[in-house]
């Protein structure tokens, strides 16, 4: 797999031993236990897999790289470049502007641009309307284009879909930079591949929303439901009665992989149902590989981490980053659960700060530390998430259980 030159600032020591170690025993990646890390009055159980993954550490070479090649010129990003504080900060410190929000508020406009500025596409990618807004700047989006692999992978195969004639349904938050942006970027085109077309889209966030769209899809929603639900979160020109006939489904990477997996297999299902079984490869097109391998391993090795038990769970990442809050909702379903931006959440044994997914707020919680010794811990971040955040974290709580971390048995 090809290597990148990722800041020393972000890399961990011990956590890259721990990694390495465990790629030694298991090269072919087959194990999804987790590690135990043994302080003696403490022991953390260490997902198999998480922190940066392919894309995040493309994203992180190429916006550092912008920086250095361009020392005389202003910078600028699109928006967060991943959703992690630490990063967009630290290109924040280095001279780098946002001209985005990442609710797609504009701070900067690109009108006022020229051509010798220098502008950074974020990770998840960006809307075609946006791409034309800076080429008519002068400016080359493609130059320093961060977009994940497996963003560009989904995008590819919405065309493929969109040029067979299917809609293209959208597992995602309608919101979110990744999902805009693979919403513009399916595009069909006339038999001489020249003329863009007009390709039915529709974003469903959820089980729920899905099983209204069956509904509909079946005969049993009203028209007036549709529009409630979905007015906007499909394209222009989209019509319930002609458009959901010949289906497929991708999604926003960073959601969770078995969700997806079960809103398509719902879709296939309703089809069959309404076309036959016969019938269903004209209705229905097949993405399976389209799923991000990151989100799947890391949503997996989270999974596998939960089968083990442990005294509370702690998940390391930015709070606004949909794949961090995914392993939060599996952790919490199981076990007492803090999602903790970095170690300076932890106030003391007694209180802690951390993300309450519900609520959507920070909140503070008293007594989080169970007393009880040797203590087990489960630990796991985003895809987004530095290791030197999850060795703080790891530290940080060590100390309080009267440990070091760097007495550490990997076992």
């Amino acid at each position: 797999m090809k290597s990148f030159n990722v800041p020393s600032s972000y890399r961990s020591e011990i956590i890259s031993e721990i990694k390495s170690r465990r790629q030694e025993a298991d090269p072919k990646r087959k194990d999804p236990s987790p590690s135990r890390i043994s302080l003696g009055a403490v022991e953390f159980l260490l997902a198999r897999h998480f922190g940066f993954c392919y894309g995040v550490e493309n994203a992180i070479d190429i916006a550092y790289r912008a920086v250095d090649e361009n020392p005389d010129k202003k910078i600028y990003l699109l928006s967060e470049m991943i959703h992690n504080p630490e990063v967009n900060q630290d290109l924040l410190k280095r001279g780098v502007t946002f001209l985005m929000s990442p609710e797609g508020e504009t701070l900067i406009p690109i009108a006022s641009l020229k051509p010798e500025d220098i502008v950074i596409v974020p990770a998840f990618g960006t809307t075609i309307d946006l791409q034309q807004k800076l080429q008519a700047q002068g400016i080359d989006p493609r130059y320093y284009d961060t977009t994940c692999p497996f963003v560009e992978k989904v995008w590819k195969r919405s065309r493929d879909l969109a040029n067979r004639g299917f809609s293209i349904i959208i597992h995602g938050k309608p919101n979110h930079e990744e999902t805009r942006a693979t919403f513009s970027q399916t595009l069909g085109f006339s038999s001489d591949k020249t003329n863009p077309l007009l390709v039915p889209r529709l974003v469903v966030n959820d089980r729920g929303e899905t099983k209204e769209l069956i509904d509909f899809i079946l005969g049993i929603g009203s028209l007036e439901k549709f529009w409630s639900i979905f007015k906007d979160q499909c394209s222009a020109s989209f019509d319930p009665i002609k458009h959901l006939d010949k289906l497929g489904v991708v999604n926003q990477t960073t959601m969770l992989a078995s969700e997806t997996h079960e809103i398509s297999s719902m879709l296939k299902a309703a089809l069959e149902k309404k076309f036959g079984l016969e019938n269903i490869t004209e209705h229905f097109g097949d993405t399976r590989d389209t799923l991000c391998y990151a989100t799947y391993e890391n949503q997996t090795a989270t999974t596998a981490l939960l089968s083990q038990y442990a005294d509370i769970a702690l998940v390391v990442g930015g709070y606004n980053s949909s794949n961090t809050s995914h392993l939060v909702e599996l952790c919490q379903e199981v076990m007492p659960t803090f999602f903790l931006i970095n170690q300076d959440e932890i106030i003391s044994a007694k209180e802690i700060r951390h993300f309450h997914l519900n609520l959507k707020q920070v909140v503070t919680t008293k007594d989080w530390l169970p007393e009880k010794r040797p203590l087990s811990i489960a630990i796991t971040s985003g895809a987004s998430c530095p290791d030197t955040l999850v060795e703080g974290v790891m530290s940080k709580v060590a100390e309080l259980c009267g440990t070091s971390l760097k007495n550490y048995v990997l076992n």
